[in-house]
């Protein structure tokens, strides 16, 4: 190495190690990788968590959402030592977060994160690995398919101020990958990149899921989210509003979607008998109901009827639909109807 590059790499050493956490090789992974118990979280006279419980396992890609000031960075920022909780407990692989250990099996994708500019992908990717006690001969090896995986070969020995914003998001994935760690926490991971590059990176993750990885995602952008993730946590002012898998959340099952023929006024009235509140709209109905029971009943009086049912479905909101309507206030209208629909029984 020339003295050039070696004064490069020593700066470049030393502008890192300030701001990265500590991370190793991939090892074995538990069931329940991520676990957090009851956490709180004062900042003199401000409550940035407040009893927060969350669990992130292996093979999972988990969405902590929220608006700002939620707790969704404060959350990160326990989980990786950063800051310490008023009280609860946070582990990692069952390892308590206090404890640098835990932090060896994590990658992490800061949200407006920076490299030096002096350097290039390939000698980024390399001070990375070596900080995170990867030996020079499986850095020689792995660095070059990463940055296949990231779409940033031609670009390898380019140095990273000429990079756009995307393409310093593609990188500073490769980074969090680059000693292949068995938990991701990645902020805004799509943040800057193009269409194409979100669903690259989409599957990229999905990917690294599908191999056992646990990834916890905080994003702002819900539709990368719904898209994204498996599983996902809304917090509000400290504390989880709502939790489930994106089925779970979005899925209204007192909401269903009706075509059958015919349908005139009496069969109308019939559904109105028992309870149900019907709307027509664009050539089907717009049924509110108590339970599936319920549902089981309307079909009932289809058929008395001699009338056929031609399709019936459950309504989905939108990951976004969920999100504003727990924000949403009190005396604000809700959406007429929902935006999605979910699949045909």
């Amino acid at each position: 190495m020339s003295d050039g590059k070696a004064a490069r790499s020593k700066r470049a050493f030393t502008e890192i190690s300030e701001l990265r956490p500590l991370f190793s090789v991939n090892t074995s992974m538990a069931e329940t990788v991520i676990a957090a118990r009851n956490l709180r979280k004062v900042y003199r006279s401000i409550t940035a968590l407040d009893g927060v419980d969350l669990e992130v396992h292996s093979g999972e890609l988990f969405g902590l959402l929220g608006p700002n000031g939620a707790g969704k960075t404060t959350t990160v920022k326990i989980l990786l030592g950063l800051t310490r909780a008023t009280a609860g407990e946070a582990s990692i692989h069952g390892i308590p977060v206090s404890d640098p250990e835990s932090r060896r099996r994590v990658g992490y994708l800061p949200e407006g994160h920076r490299f030096p500019g002096y350097l290039t992908a390939r000698e980024t990717l390399s001070i990375f690995g070596r900080m995170s006690g990867v030996d020079s001969a499986t850095l020689a090896r792995r660095i070059p398919g990463l940055l296949e995986r990231v779409r940033l070969e031609k670009w390898e020995r380019v140095r990273v101020k000429k990079f756009s914003k995307g393409m310093v998001q593609r990188l500073g994935l490769a980074a969090a990958l680059v000693h292949d760690p068995d938990v991701l926490l990645l902020d805004e991971p799509t943040d800057g990149v193009d269409p194409v590059g979100r669903r690259e990176i989409r599957d990229l993750l999905q990917e690294e899921a599908r191999r056992g990885k646990a990834i916890l995602v905080n994003s702002h952008l819900l539709s990368e989210i719904e898209l994204t993730c498996s599983r996902v946590a809304i917090l509000r002012a400290g504390k989880i509003a709502a939790e489930g898998t994106i089925d779970d959340l979005t899925r209204r099952e007192s909401r269903w979607r009706m075509i059958a023929s015919p349908v005139d006024e009496a069969l109308m009235a019939a559904f109105r008998e028992t309870g149900a509140g019907v709307e027509r709209q664009n050539g089907h109905l717009l049924l509110s109901v108590r339970d599936l029971d319920h549902v089981n009943a309307l079909v009932d009086r289809v058929r008395s009827r001699g009338a056929s049912l031609v399709e019936l479905s459950p309504l989905k909101s939108s990951l976004e639909d969920v999100f504003v309507g727990l924000f949403r206030p009190p005396d604000a209208p809700a959406p007429a109807a929902p935006s999605k629909e979910g699949p045909k029984p």
